[in-house]
């Protein structure tokens, strides 16, 4: 009785089968032992085509030596062996006058993941019969990947467009509900939409993955301080703080609103008045808050108003709603104050 292992057998076999693919085929293994592109034979004669053959390119892309990966069955290299749909695949790209394979999960020897493209071709005897398969992988990973984050940005570019009509929805609802004067609808309308085009600039910046609260405050007041005077008469004041773009789509608004009121009632209406905008970061680090302030002195003697306008409906529901925030607006004799809490989570990004 033999002492040789099994395993050690059927490699032996392998390899002696590889031997005899370089008596017979000669230049054509010498050349696809030396391309690049990773290459392996299959013994067509067994059921589940085991690897007789394979290049440095294959080695090199699966990270298994020679022999571990000779007499193996071929779709050993499933990410996931055991899905009937993948064994599928491979199983019909061996089958007579196949057209491309498939496109495959592998799994290298470390463990990470890569998709390959196969090419199957059958290597015939002098009879016509199928005695081997000549396979070819293309690397695919690079390309799975961009059609993955494809799909992710077409979603995530789907869900910000819905968001970004519902918002123009709420400001022409809000806009109709405050007057009837046609000019007057179409002002409200045209300078929120600008406010809030102003931030999806902001966004677009930094490939919308958020906005620092500093650049969002002065681009929210730009249309308003444009002259030198008004320039001068604000002050912005606090840490470093990135913003999640939900959150500066809506804060974007709501300092748009405060400086429209500024403008109109508040104080940027005469020569003399100051805005002071800062903010902290309130709380424990189990329940931190974002804390906004607007202040505004010097102004005209502010009295509450007898009705809520467009803008405070704006800041005090648009903001609980998008941003479960809390907002405190405040009519002081000195000047309009607006304090705004929004829970950290929701608000900000790391660095």
């Amino acid at each position: 009785m033999s002492d040789i292992a099994p395993k050690d057998r059927e490699q032996r076999i392998a390899e002696a089968e590889v031997e005899e693919f370089r008596d017979e085929l000669g230049p054509f293994v010498v050349a696809a032992e030396t391309t690049r592109m990773p290459m392996v034979f299959t013994d067509a004669r067994e059921a589940d085509n085991p690897i007789i053959f394979a290049n440095d390119s294959f080695l090199k892309m699966t990270g298994y030596a020679r022999d571990e990966v000779l007499a193996r069955p071929f779709n050993f290299l499933l990410a996931s062996p055991g899905n009937d749909e993948s064994l599928g695949e491979i199983e019909s790209c061996f089958e007579p006058g196949a057209s491309d394979g498939p496109e495959i999960q592998c799994s290298r020897k470390d463990g990470s993941d890569f998709w390959a493209s196969l090419f199957v071709n059958p290597v015939k005897d002098d009879d016509g019969k199928v005695v081997q398969h000549f396979i070819s992988l293309v690397d695919m990973t690079r390309h799975k990947l961009a059609q993955q984050n494809a799909a992710m940005l077409i979603d995530e570019l789907n869900h910000r467009v819905k968001n970004t009509l519902a918002t123009v929805q709420s400001i022409v609802t809000q806009a109709m509900r405050g007057s009837a004067d046609p000019s007057k609808v179409r002002e409200l309308i045209e300078s929120r939409i600008a406010a809030l085009s102003r931030s999806h600039d902001l966004l677009g910046r930094d490939k919308w993955e958020g906005a620092c609260l500093d650049d969002l405050v002065r681009e929210a007041m730009a249309p308003f301080s444009a002259s030198v005077d008004r320039a001068e008469r604000f002050t912005i004041e606090g840490d470093d703080i990135r913003l999640l773009p939900k959150a500066t789509l809506a804060l974007g608004i709501a300092f748009h609103e405060l400086a429209t009121n500024a403008v109109k009632y508040g104080a940027f209406s005469n020569d003399s008045g100051t805005i002071a905008i800062s903010w902290t970061l309130d709380g424990d680090a189990d329940d931190r808050w974002l804390c906004l302030h607007w202040r505004e002195r010097g102004g005209p003697v502010v009295a509450p108003p007898t009705r809520k306008g467009f803008g405070s409906r704006v800041i005090e529901q648009g903001l609980a709603h998008e941003l479960q925030g809390k907002i405190a607006l405040t009519y002081p004799p000195e000047g309009v104050v607006c304090v705004i809490h929004v829970p950290v989570p929701l608000v900000l990004l790391d660095g």
